[in-house]
């Protein structure tokens, strides 16, 4: 059960933000096995006074393009299995929506299985 949070700048297309969360799911589904209708993102879009980056931090050329990706999901995913998740994902916003792949910016939080409440006041993961 992944939740994502997609930050982005405003784009004029009201329809980009979706385009991209729709192209992570899809990658997350390829990758890492997460299941049919297992989607949760939060998309927001951001001016240029509430969105800050290092345009050049570890040698990568940054653009006002830049995706930040945030995935809180469940720990236990192998390196291999998040290097083609990072590659997936990075590679389809490239192939579909032109965003430079040094513009893809993803960060992963695991968390343990019992951490999660899907509703009702259950952590329906916990043993």
């Amino acid at each position: 059960m992944p939740i994502v949070r997609i930050d982005l700048r405003k784009n004029p297309d009201v329809t980009y933000a979706k385009r991209v969360g729709v192209l992570i799911y899809n990658a997350m589904h390829t990758a890492i096995g997460v299941p049919e209708h297992d989607n949760f993102q939060i998309l927001t879009e951001h001016d240029e006074h509430h969105f800050i980056y290092d345009p050049e931090y570890l040698g990568i050329q940054r653009s006002d393009n830049l995706v930040i990706i945030q995935i809180t999901l469940n720990e236990g995913r192998s390196t291999e299995q998040k290097k083609l998740l990072y590659k997936t994902i990075a590679e389809s916003l490239n192939r579909e929506l032109a965003v430079r792949l040094e513009d893809v910016f993803i960060s992963l939080v695991e968390v343990k299985k019992e951490n999660w409440s899907f509703g009702n006041g259950i952590a329906q993961y916990a043993s």
